[in-house]
């Protein structure tokens, strides 16, 4: 396959940036689309230029570290995959790709596609955590959990931090992201006695960090890797207004 690659290119994260266009001549159809970059930077150092920066890690749909967007969709058009998992097979021969980092404020550019995630980080350090002893492994029915809460805390933790859906969102909202991890804490019985704790302070670091609010389009839900529900959003919403409330008349 012949491709024409339209790539931003950014120095650093106060560099104006701007697009440049390469060809990638020769590529494998059953190359991944990190495999793609690589081969175009093989070629690309070896004719003394610069290579393309990108961020990767797993290259198996788990770290949520390939964070590109693709024609502009985070991710790519391909439902329910991560970038790594997007195989050039999707394309057409001749076909023009726009390549482009996450953009978000609280996602500054590091260098050309790599962007600073730690926002998410530190919202997870604010509550997404349970405190218990650490002791001995309990029976697994020591603590009954019904189906409906253990299969829904399941799906919220599939989560991978990603970031796509605030790059989906207008608002650059990350509420998929903090309604997934407050989520899956939430409603098990071991999160249960930080909740009220937890959901106020991931909630007030989220702001912190500068993410736009949520208004309802599921432009985040269609873009997530791994397909979590806005439901989560409507929990997170929820827990919070009880938690404020409480907090209120305490």
């Amino acid at each position: 396959m012949n491709l024409t690659l339209k790539v931003w290119r950014q120095k650093n994260a106060t560099d104006h940036g701007r697009i440049e266009t390469y060809e990638a001549r020769s590529i494998p159809a059953e190359a991944s689309f990190l495999e793609m970059l690589d081969i175009v930077n093989e070629r690309l150092i070896e004719g003394g230029g610069e290579p393309i920066h990108f961020d990767h890690d797993c290259r198996e749909g788990i770290c949520g570290m390939c964070s590109l967007t693709i024609n502009g969709v985070p991710h790519s058009k391909e439902r329910g995959i991560t970038t790594c998992q997007v195989h050039m097979r999707k394309f057409r021969d001749g076909d023009t790709i726009w390549i482009e980092p996450f953009r978000a404020r609280a996602f500054p550019v590091v260098r050309d596609l790599v962007v600073d995630r730690t926002a998410f980080d530190r919202i997870v350090a604010a509550g997404g955590f349970i405190s218990v002893r650490t002791g001995s492994a309990q029976d697994a029915n020591a603590l009954p959990v019904p189906k409906d809460d253990a299969d829904a805390s399941f799906a919220a933790a599939a989560c991978i931090g990603c970031g796509a859906c605030v790059a989906a969102c207008k608002n650059a909202s990350a509420m998929l992201f903090v309604g997934a991890k407050a989520a899956h804490l939430n409603l098990l019985p071991q999160g249960k006695p930080e909740q009220d704790k937890r959901v106020l302070a991931m909630v007030r670091q989220m702001d912190a960090e500068g993410f736009g609010g949520c208004t309802n389009q599921y432009e985040c839900e269609a873009v997530c890797p791994k397909e979590i529900s806005a439901d989560v959003i409507a929990k997170l919403n929820r827990d919070y207004t009880a938690a404020a409330v409480k907090e209120a008349v305490c």
